[in-house]
């Protein structure tokens, strides 16, 4: 076990953590990662990857299921077999797993197995996972990508079977004979699209007035209606105030407004949000600014004691692998005295990959409105769209937000792979392009990203096929 200074360990290998470790290494920063469960974190094991290959096997499924009429073929029964859906989805997250071993290794970043804590400023205290003692290891830079975990509400208690959260979703397989998902956001919109494809009986229950609360509006309507029609229940306004595991699963109180209602299903999953890992390191015993768990850093993602810095989930910013990556390497290039990309959170791309998908950046309507910003906004339909139209996935629309100078203030998008849409738009943002270049950017027919074009055209002028 190497014990000689470090110019930076980073604690925690996800997507933040081994980010910014290969690019402080790249600027030439003797650097070390440091991770107690596995490489890639939550995302490449039992997160971002792994279901994103579930999600492709129910779209298969879903095609060959509903999709004969449309495309002119008889499939017969369609016997899906789930568990093999799972394994090929750990045969991807392995390889993604390696991919990051050998990208740390190819960088000379020295990789500690153990958990790691912070005595004092420069000085890391590593368990190492095989058992032996403890290592002290010296640093000038430390910085704290630990990550989050899932919030559990009061009345659950996860037993890995009846009650699960992601982790255990992701990993089982035999799946639940009809599921019942607390939380309207992401993760149980994903689920929902999975298990629905399977034909498991699926609802939804979300305390607020709609599912995907924190995207615009107009989205989280289009989305309900599009679930609707796939057989996807949406309970909404309601709180879960208890939850009794019994013989044939799970039965819940949801309280709706004076009513109390009994709901219930073989499995309950959990997907109501995340809790920063910031404990068990001496963070507090330090004095390192925190809020409610999370990290507080500045834009340079420097924490309040010199030599301390935190990247991703542990600081609650933006709770998404590719805002942690992002801040990874903005970090490794501040400690490197390279000035990093200093981050606007509100302008990063949110995606949500069930189907149809959702795609974001920017200001909803709402949040223009509470600002007392005067907008214009467009919306073009996929039904326009000749690509769209091929692919038989013609639901959904692209919706820009503009101030009255043309300058993207925003874009909420719902339909066919549209999460694969928002760099255009981010980078325009970026760059200080304003709806006019869009609207002239050439784009290639037939594509989806001719959504983006007529809708700017929408705003500039006037559609062209519309």
């Amino acid at each position: 076990m190497p014990v000689s200074p470090y110019d930076v360990i980073v604690i925690g290998a996800g997507p933040a953590g081994y980010v910014c470790a290969i690019r402080a290494a790249q600027l030439g920063l003797k650097t070390a990662v440091a991770e107690k469960e596995f490489l890639g974190g939550v995302c490449l094991n039992v997160g971002c990857i792994p279901s994103k290959a579930l999600l492709r096997n129910a779209e298969v499924i879903h095609t060959l299921k509903t999709g004969g009429g449309e495309f002119g073929f008889e499939a017969g029964e369609v016997r899906a077999e789930y568990a093999a859906a799972v394994r090929r989805s750990r045969r991807v997250s392995g390889r993604m797993v390696k991919g990051v071993e050998l990208l740390l290794k190819k960088n000379a970043v020295d990789i500690l197995r153990g958990a790691a804590r912070i005595p004092e400023p420069g000085a890391v205290m590593l368990t190492p996972a095989d058992g032996s003692s403890e290592i002290s290891l010296r640093a000038k830079n430390i910085v704290v990508a630990t990550g989050a975990r899932p919030a559990i509400p009061p009345g659950f208690t996860v037993d890995g079977t009846h009650i699960v959260t992601y982790r255990e979703a992701i990993l089982q397989e035999t799946p639940p004979s009809s599921a019942l998902i607390v939380g309207g956001g992401p993760i149980g919109l994903e689920f929902a699209t999975v298990w629905n494809a399977y034909g498991i009986p699926v609802t939804i229950v979300e305390m607020l007035p709609r599912i995907a609360p924190l995207e615009d509006e107009e989205t989280s309507v289009e989305l309900a209606k599009m679930f609707a029609r796939r057989g996807i229940e949406i309970r909404t306004g309601g709180t879960v105030k208890s939850a009794e595991i019994s013989d044939q699963g799970v039965k819940i109180q949801l309280q709706a407004g004076a009513g109390l209602e009994s709901l219930e299903a073989g499995q309950v999953l959990l997907a109501v949000g995340f809790r920063p890992n910031s404990e068990n390191l001496g963070l507090d015993t330090l004095g390192v600014g925190m809020e409610k768990g999370r990290i507080a850093v500045d834009e340079r993602m420097a924490t309040s004691i010199p030599g301390i810095w935190a990247v991703g989930d542990v600081t609650g910013k933006l709770m998404l692998a590719h805002v942690g990556s992002a801040m990874g390497k903005a970090c490794a290039e501040n400690i490197a005295g390279k000035q990093g990309a200093v981050l606007d959170y509100e302008f990063l791309p949110r995606a949500v990959y069930s189907r149809p998908q959702v795609a974001s950046f920017g200001l909803t309507e709402a949040q223009a409105a509470a600002r007392g910003i005067s907008i214009r906004t467009v919306r073009f339909p996929f039904q326009a769209n000749g690509k769209a139209l091929g692919l038989g996935e013609y639901g959904g629309w692209a919706k820009l937000i503009a101030d009255e100078s043309g300058r993207l203030l925003g874009a909420h998008l719902v339909g066919p792979e549209v999460t694969e849409l928002l760099p255009e738009l981010t980078l325009a943002r970026q760059a200080g392009l304003g709806i006019e270049a869009i609207a002239r950017n050439v784009h290639a027919h037939p594509t989806l990203s001719e959504v983006l074009m007529e809708a700017a055209h929408g705003l500039d002028g006037g559609y062209i096929h519309l």
